[in-house]
């Protein structure tokens, strides 16, 4: 659940507008990948909202809300080295589009801005209160600080989500920016005391590291000539979640499962979430791969 967003990144070059959001890049990279997926989010009645709702629906993602106000933008600057500046645009009303979406799940993801910006953020918190108990919770708290107000509330916000996850996946940007001063790996251990079974880093060029009640493991990144890395946390979650799901440790059946996951488990699902990033970075925008274009990479790589 989170905002869908129009992404105009803006080069040296040239200037390009596709679709975008953390949470809408999550439930795409899940859909390419084979999984049921749906995503409770806000559109508007636009043409942003038509590219948008073609894109989600042609990535097989079941949209749950209605259509109605202005679709969201975000300004994505890229730097010489493919890195991103954003700047946005956004609404996230309560109940973006609509009542919260009924559909049952077995797990549930967000983060970003919808977890986080007045009005609707409040809503997203509650219904994951509503629901953790017949759900897994996933979250990302991808910061935007250009639509932070006040840190020391969206801190609160960031833990208080964090303590009713059972996944929790940051940047080593996040951590930084939400503990100043503290080494990236005790900021991890910190958030895996609030309740977490996993918390997961991602460490740009120098790959990922994860955190559990008895574990540490990092990966390296997959080396890849980088487009832009828009949409690349993204694509790293989605994967995480593929991987998590396909083990059997998400759903309430599995958390007993991924509260004992194994060091050499946790190795396997951070390298498949690696792959998934690195696939997505070497095209441009946020373009997670299909299931059948990570099948061909792998078979083609030793």
């Amino acid at each position: 659940m989170g905002e869908s967003i129009l992404d105009v990144i803006s080069s040296s070059s040239e200037e390009r507008a596709l679709p975008g959001g953390s949470p809408a890049n999550v439930a795409v990279g899940l859909g390419r990948l084979g999984n049921d997926v749906g995503l409770w989010t806000h559109l508007g009645a636009d043409p942003d909202g038509d590219l948008l709702r073609a894109h989600l629906t042609g990535s097989g993602v079941e949209l749950l809300a209605p259509i109605a106000g202005v679709t969201s933008r975000a300004l994505a600057t890229l730097q010489p080295d493919g890195s991103a500046h954003y700047d946005f645009t956004v609404d996230w009303p309560r109940w973006p589009g609509g009542p919260a979406p009924e559909a049952a799940a077995e797990h549930l993801h967000t983060g970003s801005i919808a977890a986080l910006m007045a009005p609707g953020g409040g809503d997203v918190e509650q219904l994951l209160r509503d629901r953790c108990t017949a759900a897994t919770i996933s979250y990302d708290p991808n910061i935007r600080p250009s639509l932070v107000d006040d840190a020391a509330a969206c801190r609160i916000r960031v833990e208080a989500i964090a303590a009713i996850s059972d996944v929790v996946k940051a940047s080593d940007e996040d951590l930084a920016w939400l503990y100043p001063g503290t080494r990236t790996l005790d900021a991890a251990r910190h958030l895996l005391g609030l309740g977490p079974a996993l918390v997961c880093v991602t460490l740009g060029a120098e790959g990922a590291v994860a955190v559990t009640g008895r574990d540490e493991v990092a990966v390296p990144r997959v080396a890849v000539d980088v487009a832009d890395t828009v949409g690349a946390g993204d694509a790293f979650m989605s994967g995480l979640l593929d991987a998590l799901w396909e083990r059997g440790l998400l759903g309430v059946a599995g958390r007993a499962r991924l509260r004992a996951i194994s060091g050499e488990d946790v190795r396997a699902v951070l390298s498949h979430a690696a792959l998934v990033a690195a696939l997505t970075v070497a095209r441009a925008g946020a373009a997670p791969p299909t299931r059948a274009e990570l099948d061909a990479w792998q078979v083609a790589t030793p």
